[in-house]
């Protein structure tokens, strides 16, 4: 992976990270790198110091500077949706945590009462419960979830 500063044509700062050079040359040129203010696709690699490593026997223990880009109005609208499904589905549903598929089919078979749940499943067992005819939905994990 390779690390991009980038600046639009209206001077916003933001970046980008790319499998390799080749590959942004391509994206640049298809219009598909847009800025993440202003959505402008003129878009300018900007001059950038080397990324040197240091020794892996080494520990660098200065202070890291974080930087945390613009956020897209789209995406932060988007994000305030998903909180808000989350928020109603915690509010009327019921937790069975790692029971999700086992208690999806007993509702379904009705082997036990109607209800909404929510929970966590494996992929494997979310397509198990699709493939036979149970409708589950997957709620997608937000930034603060990692936190």
């Amino acid at each position: 992976m390779i690390h991009y500063d980038l600046i639009c044509d209206k001077g916003h700062d933001f970046d980008g990270w790319f499998p390799n050079s080749a590959a942004y040359d391509e994206q640049a040129a298809k219009g598909l790198v847009s800025c993440a203010v202003c959505g402008s696709v003129k878009v300018e690699k900007q001059l950038m110091a080397p990324g040197i490593p240091t020794k892996s026997n080494r520990k660098d223990d200065s202070p890291r500077k974080m930087v945390a880009g613009p956020v897209d109005p789209r995406l932060a609208a988007m994000m305030d949706m998903v909180r808000q499904v989350r928020k109603h589905v915690e509010e009327n549903a019921e937790y069975v945590g790692d029971r999700f598929a086992e208690e999806a089919r007993k509702i379904h078979y009705e082997e036990t009462e109607h209800r909404g749940i929510y929970g966590e499943a494996s992929m494997e067992d979310a397509k198990a419960l699709v493939e036979e005819g149970i409708t589950v939905h997957a709620i997608p994990r937000l930034p603060e979830d990692g936190n």
